[in-house]
């Protein structure tokens, strides 16, 4: 990597990844690692700057996680941020004690707009808070440039030495002009000019695969989601024919999916590369029958799989290059660069012993989520398959309670193809009616085309993702004065920022109301439509 680049060092924070993705946001390359970095790769790195993080543990615990002092000392601009600016603190000579009151939550901080971070800040501004230790007493040669009526030191900083730290948190969402505060630090303490764009990505990454492959033979298992897709389009316009897709409908997927990855990647779509389509529904249907437990379920799926995919690889003959769509948060969670291993059986299922490849081509890796979807803009792939919601690798297996069968399949797939529609339908009743929109759009007819502002994009109570699952459950109803005793439906909907925790999201009343008429009278075997309102935790947002 020749892109300027900012280290976030790990000390065990929930807001590792986001830190760094907000960092990207300001078009400046960061890369989380473990705070056991060595000083000496910390050199050679050369980085702009160092972001430390959160974490859940005080300073002065005898296994707290630490770092070399001499880090300070390398006149690389460090920012620590919530545990990371009390272990600047505590390192340096200052004091770090158990709050008399700790701060959870939206708080209201006074700022010194003389600060290089606060310049452009509102003098009080909310920020987001959450500690129970604070700073008591600013190291020698540092300056306060934030408080609150409970924190003395909300923030502090030693310019001369390029050391900057918050109490609170300014990647959060919640902290209302967090992004502010990180671009001051990236590009008025950094020095940052911003080199990490999508485009350079995608042209530097196609070079790049071009180089490594050669004339070698490359195979990809698609499993039609964005990641998957997004990694089969890159390594398709580097090397073409030498790319063989290998996509498994395994009759789990949801309606229609299986054909709209066809329509892009098949003969007809728009790649020139070797397309594989493996319909193995009934196959899968025949080793689910009978089985209800969950784990059980999830393995026969995964062990299917790879008996198809091995069966198609053995047919291509001698492979070179194998292709992952791993993605920078499977690396991190994988043990920051162990991902080659880990991810072998995540994303393919195992991998087959006979296909004997050189190499694991892994072209998103140091991609997150967003950025992967970027980059499937970038390369021309519909908006319907980049923005598609997070998809289980079982698929509709674990949204189908018990037994899967080929009927419930067909209820399941109808119940959530309605449901998603509905939700389209009102997000784009919202844009016509919001405050959000612009008309200053002119068309070539001389009326009014709606534009809309993308911080006001979607309504307050969409969901991140949302689907209908099928109970185990079936009851009484009347359906034109007959009795009725059909299964029930579970629609599932939440808001979250990282998939961690999330709340059920709040659909307005109308938009449920006409799914639910719309399912019990068009999808044959329902008679009842449930709302999940339930949180992660307890639940987890899949139902098994």
């Amino acid at each position: 990597m020749n892109q300027e680049l900012i280290i976030v060092l790990d000390f065990g924070g929930q807001y590792n990844q986001l830190i760094a993705r907000r960092v990207r946001e300001c078009n400046v390359y960061a890369e989380v690692h473990p705070y056991t970095l060595p000083i000496e790769k910390i050199r050679e790195m050369n980085p702009k700057g160092i972001i430390f993080t959160g974490g859940p543990n005080s300073v002065y615990g005898e296994d707290s996680p630490k770092y070399q002092p001499e880090i300070f000392d390398l006149g690389i601009p460090i920012l620590g941020i919530c545990y990371g600016s009390q272990l600047m603190a505590y390192q340096l000579g200052g004091t770090v004690e158990t709050a008399p009151v700790s701060e959870y939550g939206h708080t209201e901080v006074k700022v010194d707009k003389n600060s290089i971070l606060f310049g452009d800040v509102s003098e009080t501004t909310v920020c987001w808070m959450s500690h129970t230790d604070y700073i008591a007493k600013a190291p020698e040669g540092f300056v306060i440039t934030a408080t609150t009526p409970v924190c003395p030191v909300a923030a502090m900083e030693c310019p001369d030495r390029k050391l900057y730290a918050t109490q609170f948190h300014p990647e959060v969402m919640h902290t209302v002009e967090g992004k502010k505060m990180l671009s001051n630090f990236v590009y008025k303490v950094c020095g940052c000019k911003g080199d990490w764009k999508m485009d350079s990505f995608v042209e530097d990454t196609i070079k790049a695969i071009k180089d490594k492959v050669g004339d070698g033979k490359v195979l990809c298992a698609l499993s039609g989601g964005v990641d998957s897709s997004v990694a089969a389009v890159l390594l398709s316009r580097a090397v073409g024919k030498q790319l063989t897709c290998v996509f498994v409908d395994h009759g789990l997927l949801r309606k229609n999916e299986g054909d709209e990855v066809e329509a892009v990647f098949g003969p007809k779509g728009s790649y020139d590369l070797n397309f594989i389509r493996v319909n193995a529904q009934e196959r899968f249907y025949q080793k689910l029958a009978g089985v209800e437990d969950p784990e059980t379920k999830r393995k026969i799926i995964g062990e299917e799989f790879i008996r198809v995919f091995e069966e198609e690889a053995k047919k291509i003959g001698k492979v070179d290059f194998l292709v992952q769509g791993t993605i920078y948060p499977d690396v991190i969670e994988s043990g920051l660069g162990k991902s080659a291993v880990i991810k072998s059986h995540h994303n393919v299922g195992g991998l087959p012993d006979y296909v004997d490849f050189k190499e694991i081509i892994e072209p998103l890796r140091l991609l997150f989520k967003d950025e992967v979807r970027r980059a499937g803009l970038e390369l021309g792939i519909p908006d319907y398959l980049v923005f598609r919601q997070p998809f289980p690798g079982p698929g509709l297996g674990v949204r189908i309670i018990g037994e899967v069968t080929a009927e419930k399949v067909r209820i399941v797939q109808e119940a959530d193809y309605i449901y998603r529609e509905e939700i389209d339908k009102a997000v784009k009743a919202w844009r016509m009616n919001t405050s959000a929109l612009d008309y200053s759009i002119k068309k070539s007819d001389g009326t009014l085309e709606p534009y809309y502002r993308g911080d006001n994009e979607y309504p307050s109570w969409m969901p991140n993702q949302y689907f209908a699952a099928l109970t185990n459950m079936r009851s009484v109803g009347v359906m034109g004065d007959g009795r009725t005793y059909d299964y029930a439906i579970a629609l599932r909907a939440v808001c979250t920022s990282d998939f961690m925790t999330a709340e059920s999201a709040k659909i307005p009343w109308e938009v449920l109301d006409k799914v639910t008429n719309r399912i019990v009278n068009e999808v044959k075997g329902v008679n009842r439509v449930m709302y999940d309102c339930t949180g992660k935790p307890p639940a987890t947002i899949e139902f098994e």
